[in-house]
């Protein structure tokens, strides 16, 4: 059972936390699930992603009264950073739909924002910070490859971007970026939804998600890409995509996690 219904705050778990090994169909059912549960919720879903939307949006609209478009290239290769942050409250709405709890929206949001006071702040701090130093990561490889008077062109030529130097940028910065995504994968894909679900600390929150991912190499790697690309689709149409993707792979994460990490009875 989870502990965040039976222990009071602050208790740690009286067993080790083990991850499981799963098969590789774990992906179509966690989509499946993720897919139930946003039909089922459908109003919490639209909420939840309309931040993360509203959010990618304002950065649009930033970069393009600025002049500066091409600020648009690292913000958007590393957005999707904040989609573990962003899944919280789809992972609670998940988690009381799984428990066959009536949704309310007092009920659902207090869960929320009390998290204020255990370790998601922690997490959320953490995946901020990569989050901008993965920014400055990205300028500063821009800058080292195309040089200052680069800066000029690439809005009026972004052809710049696809020749000689400009694609060895965007090879090393899409390598860079790949490895911090890689990393934040490994840290969150377990370790997010289980300090809302169970009352542990932040480190034993991520060396479990870790040790859960290296357990289940191929399986990972797989659902990592899935949801990177899927990202990037739903990125397309003005960031609009993202009110149906990130509530499905926020819900289908939670289901990941409940694969990886089953409940002890």
């Amino acid at each position: 059972m989870s502990l965040m219904q039976n222990e009071p705050p602050g208790a740690l778990p009286d067993e080790p936390l083990d991850p499981v090994i799963v098969d590789a169909g774990v992906i179509p059912r966690a989509l499946a699930a993720g897919w139930r549960d946003f039909r089922r919720a459908l109003a919490f879903g639209l909420f939840f992603a309309g931040f993360y939307v509203a959010g990618g949006l304002m950065l649009a609209a930033v970069a393009f009264l600025s002049g500066q478009e091409w600020w648009l290239m690292p913000f958007i290769l590393g957005f999707p950073l904040l989609a573990p942050f962003a899944a919280v409250g789809l992972y609670e709405v998940s988690r009381r739909l799984e428990m066959g709890q009536v949704l309310i929206w007092r009920d659902v949001l207090r869960t929320v924002v009390a998290q204020k006071d255990r370790q998601v702040p922690s997490m959320a701090m953490l995946i901020m910070l990569m989050f901008m130093f993965w920014v400055f990561v990205a300028h500063t490889v821009f800058a080292l490859f195309m040089g200052l008077s680069a800066l000029t062109n690439i809005t009026s030529s972004p052809e710049v971007l696809f020749q000689g130097r400009g694609l060895v940028m965007l090879l090393i910065g899409t390598l860079v970026g790949a490895g911090f995504a890689a990393v934040l994968f490994a840290i969150t894909v377990v370790g997010l939804p289980m300090i809302l679900d169970r009352e542990v600390d932040l480190v034993t929150a991520m060396i479990t998600s870790v040790r859960a991912v290296m357990l289940n190499k191929g399986v990972m790697l797989g659902w990592a890409v899935l949801i990177a690309a899927l990202m990037f689709l739903a990125f397309l149409p003005l960031f609009l995509g993202l009110f149906v993707v990130l509530p499905v792979l926020g819900h289908a994460s939670w289901h990941m996690y409940r694969e990886l990490m089953p409940d002890d009875e």
